[in-house]
């Protein structure tokens, strides 16, 4: 079965990421809910943005850890020790469908049309590419190495992925074909990589350590170094506001915004175990491991709710439900 497609729908859902959450309602005639992984429970939590209620627990297959959504449509739902995929559709909470053909599946990375979805297998060293609409594995690049975290490039040309959770080498993969990826060459960082993502303008990639703390910026076309910055303890996390960037570090309990030139403009506290964020609608969404809160931050760094939703939460991203 084939996923019904609302192109309007997703034109107006990719102008509205950075929008704040009451304005899209009422552009959207629905309402901002974070989806957040209760690792331990089987099952995702739907979470009200504007008043941190609880509006469903959706059930799901065992030990759902990363979650990532394509235009606020469809969350991906990757089961790393059970090599499966669920399919959330955001506008009704419900699960729509459940792949395999993965063996560890870490994290996910979607498009701006709607179309395509990266998800990193750690086990198989490789990133699969997902058809949404189709609900169907189309593609496989093998990258010789552990993948996990994974970024995009805005226009959709290029695809970053850091090959393990301490990682000598990044893997850049072309995407000129956006369903036949292509390893194009690999990048040795100046520290373990873990994660990486591109600023939202595609000039540069920001990557973090595994084993230090500590951040490096790159230039995206030449892959060239472009500067070094201190941060919290490693492992950390990192997303993009406009032009901000946001750091955190789960063991110090942390989260840094910068400039994307580098400038450090603010820090919080957060949570510890707050390793993942995720940006939509002009807010951050910072899940922690230890605590099982959910943290909901605005674009200036100020923790705007704090909700326990669960024993354990790996990870969380931004839904339109209805």
């Amino acid at each position: 079965m084939v996923l019904p497609v609302n192109r309007r729908r997703f034109v107006v859902a990719a102008g509205a990421l950075v929008v704040a959450p009451s304005a899209l309602a009422r552009r959207l005639g629905g309402a901002p809910v974070a989806l957040v992984t209760a690792d331990l429970e089987s099952h995702v939590v739907a979470v009200e943005i504007s008043t941190g209620r609880v509006l469903r627990r959706i059930e799901t297959r065992p030990g759902p850890r990363s979650i990532e959504s394509s235009l606020a449509t469809i969350a991906v739902v990757a089961h790393t020790e059970y090599g499966a995929l669920t399919l959330l559709d955001g506008r009704s909470l419900r699960v729509v469908s459940v792949l395999e053909g993965v063996t560890e599946p870490r994290y996910t990375a979607a498009d701006r049309t709607g179309r395509y979805a990266y998800v990193s297998d750690s086990k198989r060293g490789e990133v699969v590419v997902l058809d949404l609409p189709r609900r169907k594995i189309v593609g496989r690049v093998a990258l010789d190495g552990p993948a996990r975290h994974l970024s995009l490039a805005p226009n959709g040309r290029a695809l970053w992925v850091s090959l393990g959770t301490k990682a000598k080498r990044i893997a850049v993969v072309g995407l000129d074909r956006p369903a036949r990826p292509r390893l194009a060459t690999t990048i040795a960082p100046p520290f373990l990589a873990h994660d990486v993502g591109f600023a939202p303008d595609g000039s540069a990639v920001w990557v973090t350590s595994g084993d230090r703390g500590s951040l490096a910026l790159y230039d995206a076309r030449t892959h060239r170094l472009r500067r070094r910055l201190d941060a919290d303890a490693a492992p950390q996390h990192v997303t993009f506001i406009g032009g901000r960037a946001y750091v955190t570090s789960g063991d110090d309990g942390s989260l840094r915004v910068h400039a994307t030139g580098g400038q450090l403009l603010h820090t919080a506290s957060v949570p510890r175990g707050s390793y993942n964020v995720q940006q939509g609608f002009g807010e951050l969404l910072t899940p922690s491991l230890e605590t099982g809160t959910l943290c909901i931050v605005s674009r200036a760094g100020r923790v705007l709710r704090t909700k326990r939703v669960a024993r354990s939460s790996h990870d969380a991203c931004f839904v339109i439900a209805a």
